[in-house]
Order: C-alpha cells, then structure tokens, then sequence
C-alpha cells in the first residue's frame, strides 16, 4: 500500500465532515431567499446559529459514519469513480433519512425545541453530496496529474506469462491505459522480448526483486504448481500483492447459484444475470429514458434531418438497415443516413441483393479500403459519403434515431451491438453467443477501445457484459458513451 494511497484516502473524511457542516448554513441562506418549490410558497423559516451548530455537528458524524461503515473510505485509488458516486447518492439518502427520524421524531426525548426546518435538512444534504462528489472528482484528477508527472511513484508490476508477443502487448496497453502502474519486470521460461520489459528468467532471483516491486499479476506461465506455490508464498512473505487475469471460464463462475436436486446440493452457471424482475426494471429504464431523450433531442432531429435534405433531397433523410437481433431474427434499425442515396445498401426497401447496385459497390470497397478485421468492415476515406458525415459520425449523431427502436423494445440503451446480416454469416461457433439477447445502442466495446478492437476482443466484452450484467455496469457504459461523445 502506497502511503499516497493512505493520505487521499484520509484527506476525504475530514473534508466530508467540513462540507456537511458547512452546507447546513449554506442551506439555512437559501431557505430564507426562498423555498425553490414551483408554484407553492411556504412561509420563511429559519434556526439561529448556536441550534444549528448542533444539528449540523450530529448530521456531519452521521453521514461519516454511514460513508464508513459501507467502505465508500476505503484505500484503494483503482476504485469505479461512476461506481463511488452513485453509492455516495445512495448513502445520502440513507442519512437524510436517519437525521430526518433523529430530527422529528426524537423531539421531547432528546431536545425540546429550536426545531430545524425541512426543507434546510433536504437543501443541506442535496448541497453536501453534490460538493462531496466533486472534491473526490477533483481529488481523482490530482491524483493523475501527480502520477502522470512522477511525482508520486506508480505501483511497480511484475508479470507472469508465457502469452505470445501480441497477446502480452494488448494486456500491456491496458495495463498502461489505467494510468497508475507501471511495469518493470516479466518472468517465465523462455524470453520473448517485447518493449522495454527487464525479464528474469530465473525463478531462483525473483526474491531479490521483491523488495522492487508492489505487485505480481498473473497472466499464464510454464511453471509447474509448485514453483507457482513458492512466488505466492515469496508474495505473503514480502507482503506483494497477488493477482491473476481470468479466463472465461473463471469469469462465468462468478454468475453461479446453489440449489437442490432433491437432497443434492448443485451449482447452476447461470447464462446471465438479467432474468425475472431484472428484465422487467431494464426494460422500464430503456422505456422511460428513451421516451424523455427523444422529446429532448426533437430540435436536433429535426436540424439534422434539414442538413441532409438541403445537401442531398433523395429520401429518406433516417435510413433504415437490417440488422440480427436475439435467436436470429431480423430487425429494422434506423440511423440518419449519411451516404449518398444512391450509395446505400437497400436490403430493407425491397431491392433484391443480387440486383442491388450499392451493395456490388460496397463490397468492392471493403475489399480495397477496408481498415477493421474480419468479419467486421470500417471502409476509410469513403466515397460515399456526404459532407454532414464527418460531423454526425464523429459525435455518433447517426445513432440517435436508434431511441426509436429502443422505444418499440427491438433495441435498448446498453448490450451487445447488432450486426448485419452478411456479417453474422461469417461468425464461428462462439460468436454466436452475442445474438442470445437482443441488441442495444451503446456496449462494452464501445467504451473500452471502440473501433480499434477486433471482432474477437468485442466478442470477449460482449460475453462478459451478457455473463456479469448488472444495472451498475448499465450506468458506467452509459456515462462513459456520453463521456466518449464529449471527448471526441
């Protein structure tokens, strides 16, 4: 444990502390400007400063208590930032509603009067979680400046594996893309010589190293069990942290569920952990968000739909493709077109392929331009397209058509991408486990590595999404696809 680690960790409890306190005199000011309810107005109320020390004293304990006992200060800087903020939201009604309790209805039994007005215990802990999600965003960017400047050490990696130079060389750059490690050394068998890696090749050295190092991660090897056991010993002893990427099979393992046959005790390896209620909850989310963002973004369609017709008055302006959904069937998805009429493939408006003049084209420009792997196709410099394509491509404006589908339930926000069905003809055995769900507008790939991953990376994403679902991993794609989208 680094003791950078330590002092982040402990500097954020005394500025929670600070910011509760301090937000119950930012409260009592706005509640006597005004209530901040539409079309109601209640009388001013108000607390003079000695009363509401105390309540802010008691609400600032608490609120550190429930942060602590739920390990929302616990010393690890790797933590999911999008995680860390929805749980301080959660927590922050927890407390607000154990205060509220204290405040009301422990009256007579604990104090007799100087009641604290509502509305300043609702504004106090709206005004404290707010700025507490910001100090540790700000303190989250600290962190990278130092780390990325040296001036606070990165934790030192040692890596296990026997992976071949290009398979060791995309974990590297993952690794390296988390921005707090960085990676001395590698041990196995025989050398492979990539990067700048130091390798030690004798299992006997590595004690000597330990001292230079803060964490061993596991990959695959060459060693037998035992001399496995002897470097997880070594770690124990020099208390280095021990880790090991899993395989599919161990990720799988994590979505398992004990019950009976009969008398026997067995374990089910769930296909994935959406089912029952959790459908019904995501397709509520999927209904209710696509619903508002499509009253939302109506000005944007509209411009949009404008831009395309002044540049190319062929209809339609939202071009319909077709898609592979869940067990094979076949789906309309809609996109704004930006090619050229004359250009797009017309599989949904029926053309016959064989006599479809745009596919002949495409395919003839896969062929020769094409800059993704097999079976998936980005054509670069293509020219086809318009001149509004640049633009609604790179903010992936092109999408947005598809809230409709997500409306009508043959799409939703988050889960595998739909393909095409002249790519899905071209899958193996095992990509085939991507089309057991219907497909969505955003997805693993798109977050973690975009279009510079192959067919097979996204393939492994997807499974994992599909395997370890949960509405957590559901809000962390979705901030970070808005994330991306301002980004670019």
């Amino acid at each position: 444990m680094k003791k950078y680690e330590i002092t982040f960790s402990i500097v954020k409890i005394p500025l929670d502390f600070l910011i509760v306190f301090l937000s119950f005199f930012i409260a009592r000011e706005l509640r006597l400007i005004t209530d901040w309810i539409p079309w109601v107005v209640l009388p001013i109320q108000t607390i003079w400063d000695d009363s509401l020390a105390k309540f802010a004293l008691f609400g600032s304990f608490l609120y550190i208590f429930i942060l602590a006992s739920h390990k929302l200060y616990q010393i690890k800087i790797s933590n999911s930032k999008i995680k860390e903020i929805l749980e301080l939201v959660r927590y922050w009604i927890y407390a607000f509603i154990f205060f509220s309790v204290f405040a009301y209805l422990w009256k007579w039994f604990i104090y007799e009067k100087n009641e604290i007005p509502r509305l300043i215990i609702l504004y106090s802990f709206i005004i404290a979680t707010f700025f507490n999600i910001l100090t540790r965003l700000v303190l989250n960017k600290i962190q990278n400046y130092l780390l990325e400047n040296k001036i606070i050490p990165k934790t030192k990696i040692l890596l296990i594996s026997n992976k071949s130079e290009n398979e060791l060389q995309e974990i590297i750059n993952d690794i390296k893309n988390a921005h707090i490690y960085k990676i001395i050394w590698y041990i196995n068998k025989k050398n492979i010589n990539i990067e700048n890696l130091k390798y030690l090749w004798n299992l006997n050295k590595l004690e000597e190293k330990l001292k230079d190092i803060d964490e061993i991660l596991f990959i695959d090897s060459d060693f037998n069990n035992n001399e496995l056991f002897k470097i997880w010993e070594l770690c124990k002893i020099y208390w280095i942290r021990y880790r090991y990427i899993t395989n599919l099979f161990d990720i799988t393992k994590l979505n398992t569920e004990l019950t009976l046959i009969n008398n026997i005790p067995v374990i089910e390896i769930k296909n994935t952990s959406l089912d029952s209620w959790w459908r019904v909850i995501k397709r509520s989310f999927d209904l209710i968000w696509s619903f508002i963002w499509i009253i939302v973004l109506l000005p944007v369609f509209i411009i949009i739909w404008i831009l395309i017709k002044i540049e190319d008055p062929t209809w339609p302006a939202i071009y319909k493709n077709r898609r592979i959904w869940q067990k094979w069937k076949e789906f309309n998805l809609y996109k704004f077109r930006y090619l050229k009429w004359k250009y797009c493939v017309k599989d949904c408006y029926w053309v016959n392929p064989n006599e479809d003049e745009a596919l002949k084209y495409e395919q003839e420009l896969i062929k020769e331009m094409s800059v993704r792997n097999w079976p998936l196709y980005k054509i670069k410099n293509d020219p086809r397209k318009t001149k509004i394509w640049n633009f609604i491509e790179k903010y992936s404006i092109d999408e947005l058509p598809q809230l409709f589908n997500v409306f009508i339930w043959n799409m939703s926000l988050i889960w595998p991408r739909p393909h095409q069905p002249r790519e899905v003809e071209k899958y193996e055995t095992h990509h085939k486990r991507v089309l057991t769900i219907k497909p969505w507008i955003s997805w693993m790939a798109q977050v973690n590595g975009r279009e510079t991953n192959s067919f097979d990376d996204e393939v492994k994403l997807d499974t994992f999404y599909i395997e370890n679902w949960s509405l957590l991993l559901d809000l962390k794609i979705l901030f970070k696809t808005i994330g991306s989208v301002i980004k670019r």
